[in-house]
């Protein structure tokens, strides 16, 4: 890039080292250099012009403007090399650019200009360094400097001055701010008060519906059985003629009568869901055969419906080992609610195996009405009936699913919706292929992840006596010192407290260290030799049981190892 030489300057001695100082401050000045970068280009020639003068007299100074820069070349005497001199650095930290030429021994310094200086004022610039020559006399350019400095200390009293007003402001600032919070957290504080007090009132008030339900079902049973009882002995044989009309009236009594017993059976069982009472008694189970006798007694009300029932169950499946009962309540309320919401099309009941859970998955899908994707989890909800048209058909108490959902959690599974308005839905049971005693007692969860920790309760479901859970190493040496479980399942990466300082945790504490441990995690890291390892991808429930087995066979071995002495 060609540009336009300003002036040239030679160094011979001290006096023109003052001089090219000068002489830069004058030429940044006129290109149109702010005040503090003419004194950044003044400073780096000073520098560059005493490593010259040091090396020998004949430096050649030159000033050109190429475009939007103001380019300084200095050529050392004898092609010197400088480029680890202290006066070099220096004087690179002064300007935008610098590039140093071993091989002819020249430095070349560069400083971006403001874009509205042009070419055509290139003369005047000229004309004004002729006319205003600058000092050379040492003292007066000291006297220069003397004055360059007292601006600088006066721009700099300046901004101490207006940084003190400022930190006057956030310091207020900050005194505000620290009043509003000091109320914030007091308004915190006293909300948290209130929101324990609504919570024991709302846990109050819980408890007194359980027992006002489980009551008035109780008291509520006896008459209706016996209302029942008297409609069968009015209507049954032997019993004396009646008209009619007073048939037909006294069938209406025991209909109702019928109905009101279904729902006060509904609420005690929701009752004794609530209240924790869901005790599953497992008996060897024929699943077919259900499947089949729930077909037989449904299936009238699907053909005069126009509805089709079907049912598959895997030949794998054979025998579960679970409570029949609530099995059978489960699916009967599922197929009951798919018969009631579908006008036309099927309903299937399948049942399949899945091996790496150790879970029979039961499905019922229908061709009804489906329900919108907002109302999928309320219909877990008590009482709560979707809103339609053929919701006003339908007889129904909203308390069918939610009873569902209570048992299969009490045989320690799960059910879930799925659905699309129009096009039906699917209900998806997943129980425990065998329900057998338990092998081991509590077990522990120490997992941050609580979508884990749910599938490891459903995989542990009938193992274990029980399952406590604690989302971090903190919480889980708590509970382990409250109620010290059979074996603990470690995740290596929880907050607070970490799955390989809890082992070293309870290495160190002699209650603890007898309780043997699974590291379940997503790293592969081996926290120590005498603890198994399992992988959260892909686990499967046989590979977890054996695991925990193997950790409880290794701790008894090592207790019965350290218990041997030798005898004399």
């Amino acid at each position: 890039m060609t540009g336009e030489v300003l002036t040239r300057a030679e160094i011979h001695r001290d006096q023109d080292v003052f001089a090219v100082r000068q002489l830069g401050r004058r030429i940044a000045e006129l290109v149109g250099l702010e005040s503090q970068d003419q004194i950044r280009v003044a400073t780096a020639l000073s520098e560059i012009g005493r490593e010259a003068l040091a090396l020998g007299a004949g430096s050649v100074v030159v000033f050109d403007l190429r475009e939007d820069r103001l380019v300084i070349t200095v050529d050392y005497p004898g092609g010197a090399d400088v480029r680890q001199s202290e006066g070099v650095k220096l004087a690179g930290r002064m300007v935008d650019e610098i590039a140093l030429s071993a091989e002819d021994g020249r430095v070349t310094l560069v400083k971006r200009v403001p874009e509205h200086r042009s070419h055509g004022s290139l003369d005047g610039i000229r004309e004004e360094l002729a006319r205003r020559a600058p000092p050379t006399v040492a003292l007066d350019v000291l006297r220069e400097q003397n004055r360059e400095l007292a601006g600088t200390l006066e721009e700099v009293l300046r901004l101490n001055a207006e940084l003190a007003e400022t930190n006057q402001g956030v310091l207020a600032l900050y005194n505000q701010l620290s009043t509003e919070l000091e109320e914030t957290n007091r308004g915190v504080v006293a909300l948290y008060a209130e929101l324990d007090e609504k919570s024991s009132q709302l846990r109050q008030a819980a408890e007194a519906r359980q027992r006002f339900w489980a009551s008035v079902s109780h008291e509520l049973r006896l008459p209706l059985t016996s209302i029942i009882g008297l409609v069968r002995l009015l209507l049954g044989a032997g019993a004396e003629p009646l008209s009619e009309e007073q048939e037909h009236q006294i069938t209406l009594i025991g209909a109702s009568a019928e109905t009101l017993l279904t729902l006060v059976g509904e609420l005690l069982d929701l009752a004794k869901a609530e209240s924790g009472r869901l005790d599953p008694h497992p008996s060897m189970v024929d699943v077919v055969a259900l499947a089949e006798e729930l077909h037989m007694t449904l299936q009238p009300t699907g053909r005069a419906d126009g509805v089709t029932l079907s049912v598959d169950v895997s030949d794998e499946i054979g025998e579960m080992l679970v409570d029949e009962a609530m099995l059978t309540t489960i699916l009967r309320n599922l197929l009951s609610n798919a018969l009631k919401f579908t006008e036309s099309g099927e309903v299937r009941l399948a049942a399949v195996v899945d091996s790496a859970m150790a879970e029979v998955v039961f499905t019922v899908t229908d061709t009804g009405v489906g329900i919108p994707p907002e109302h999928l989890e309320r219909v877990f909800e008590e009482f709560f009936q979707v809103p339609g048209a053929l919701q006003l058909k339908a007889k129904g108490t909203g308390l069918g699913l939610p009873y569902a959902r209570r048992l299969a959690e009490a045989l320690g599974g799960t059910l879930e919706l799925a659905s699309r308005p129009g096009e039906g839905t699917t209900a998806t049971l997943r129980v425990p292929h065998r329900m057998a005693g338990p092998e081991v007692g509590r077990v522990l969860v120490a997992d941050d992840d609580a979508g884990f920790r749910a599938v490891a309760r459903r995989m542990l479901f009938g193992f274990a006596a029980g399952v406590d859970e604690a989302a971090d190493g903190v919480e889980a040496l708590d509970l382990m010192r409250e109620r010290p479980p059979e074996v603990v399942l470690i995740d290596l990466l929880m907050p607070r407290l970490d799955g390989t300082a809890l082992l070293h945790r309870m290495a160190e504490d002699d209650a603890l260290c007898g309780i043997p441990a699974v590291v379940v995690s997503v790293v592969s890291e081996q926290p120590g030799p005498s603890h198994p390892v399992l992988s959260k991808h892909g686990l499967r429930r046989d590979q977890l049981l054996e695991a925990i087995r193997e950790a409880v066979r290794d701790k008894a071995g090592n207790a019965e190892g350290d218990g041997h002495g030798t005898h004399d």
